[in-house]
């Protein structure tokens, strides 16, 4: 299983959301590339950023850009990176800096055929990141929930050349209570897709658990920051 430790930017700080609500924002770090430098240092291979700039429901600016060149610039880490892309050209924008695969959030829902075709041309360098709250998609961060329920649209997802899920039940991440292992059971079960399991993850028997069922990949994000994983020991145990 690949382990992404997560870093989310905002104002080219690294920070974490609670239920990805702006107003229960931590910061943890006023230099991110030396965060990712202490994740490679642990033997993490791997990085998921968010670009909370980005965010559709924020501004449409970002001061991240230089941050996450500068991340990339390092070198040793598989990175992904999403956040609010809303068109090709920041495809592109990221592609360019040296991010191996681009996650598409709200866009996917709000225009699917745009998505399809980016599925289709850039194939694993695409990613759909599915929020839900209570079983339903959510989008523009995580404000707004649409009436589709999030396995279906992830099935819709793989029978439109989609090839990687990142899901995130939104009532758990931030919260340290633990991931929703019922509904990465149900995804799984989705032929043709890798299921990044995010949200939530607490322990080690969880990173297991999920290990056990075939889970693709897993984000940590508070848990590592706070000390409840250390994140060396999860890669020496757990990744590939």
């Amino acid at each position: 299983m690949k382990l992404y430790p997560a870093i989310d930017l905002r104002g080219g700080q690294a920070v974490r959301l609670y239920q990805g609500d702006y107003d229960q924002m931590t910061v943890y770090s006023e230099d991110p590339v030396d965060v990712a430098r202490s994740f490679k240092e642990k033997g993490a291979s791997y990085l998921h950023l968010v670009d909370l700039d980005l965010d559709g429901a924020k501004d449409d600016t970002t001061a991240n850009m230089t941050t996450i060149a500068a991340i990339a610039k390092q070198g040793g880490l598989f990175i992904e990176a999403g956040g609010g892309i809303r068109d090709e050209a920041r495809i592109e924008q990221y592609l360019s800096l040296g991010v191996e695969r681009c996650i598409l959030g709200t866009i996917a829902v709000k225009d699917f055929d745009f998505t399809a075709r980016m599925a289709q041309k850039y194939g694993p360098k695409i990613a759909v990141g599915v929020d839900m709250r209570d079983g339903l998609v959510a989008v523009n961060g995580w404000k707004e929930v649409t009436p589709e329920p999030g396995v279906a649209f992830c099935r819709r997802c793989a029978e439109a050349g989609v090839q990687a899920i990142i899901a995130t039940d939104i009532s758990r991440d931030g919260t340290m209570q633990g991931t929703n292992m019922d509904l990465y059971r149900e995804l799984l079960q989705i032929s043709g897709l890798e299921i990044t399991a995010s949200g939530g993850i607490a322990r080690m028997e969880e990173l297991a658990e999920l290990q056990a069922m075939g889970c693709h990949a897993a984000i940590l994000g508070k848990s590592i920051y706070t000390g409840a994983i250390d994140l060396k020991q999860a890669v020496a145990l757990y990744q590939e």
